[in-house]
Parts: C-alpha cells; sequence; structure tokens
C-alpha cells in the first residue's frame, strides 16, 4: 500500500470543520507517522498530487509539509520529495518532557492528580 493510500483510508478532509484544511492534513499526517502507520523514511505523495485528491489547492498541502518539517516530522530533499522523519522521537521527547514539567508543578502545589488529569483533559479539548 502507497502512502497516498494509507493517508486516504478512512479519512477524507472535513469541509464542514472549524479546523483549517492545512491542519487537518498536518494532523492526519503526524497521526500516521506517530503510530507507525507512515515508517521512518515513508515518502509522501508529491504537494500537487495530495492537493489534487484532496480537492484542495497545492498551497494549502505546502504549508502542511512546510509546519511538519519545521517540527521535524517529515523531511523534504527537493526533487527527491518529502519522507517521513525520525522526527517522531524529538515530538514524543518534548511531550514528556512538558508532561514531567506538569507533574512537578501539580506535586508542588498539591493539586489531585485526578482534578490535574481533568484539567490537562480540558485543555485539550479546548485546542
Amino acid at each position: 500500500m502507497n502512502s497516498m493510500d494509507v493517508l486516504m483510508r478512512r479519512w477524507h478532509l472535513d469541509t464542514e470543520s472549524t479546523v483549517p484544511p492545512f491542519e487537518q492534513v498536518r494532523l492526519r499526517i503526524l497521526d500516521l507517522s506517530s503510530s507507525g502507520e507512515l515508517a521512518v523514511g515513508t515518502k509522501l505523495p508529491p504537494v500537487r498530487a495530495l492537493a489534487r485528491d484532496l480537492g484542495v489547492a497545492a498551497n494549502t498541502v505546502a504549508r502542511a509539509y512546510r509546519e511538519l518539517e519545521q517540527a521535524g516530522v517529515v523531511v523534504t530533499a527537493g526533487r527527491s520529495g518529502t519522507a517521513i522523519a525520525s522526527g517522531g522521537d524529538m515530538i514524543a521527547a518534548q511531550v514528556a518532557a512538558a508532561a514531567d514539567a506538569f507533574a512537578a508543578v501539580v506535586r508542588e502545589l498539591g493539586v489531585p492528580q485526578a482534578q490535574a488529569l481533568r484539567m490537562v483533559t480540558a485543555a485539550l479539548e479546548r485546542g
């Protein structure tokens, strides 16, 4: 199965969503790379091909790829295309560090664990 098939499987761009299209594409690729469905080194579809299949402007996909590259999730090598990088480990490390810092504050202030978890859940749901 090629990367286009993996990206499009059981997913479509939600044109009614308040989440911008580039962000939906970025989140989809991030989810697939984090889960391992798009393994390190997997080449992503060319910007124009993915944009055509999604029915969006090429700049929409290009922005998603650019933001993923800035986050270290993908690498772009000019005409060789864009591929999944090993940056998922870097992202996981950053999230773990933030979780450790949050846990330290929670313990220091004596906030009960259940309340702290509710606060995190609410923050994630707010976006």
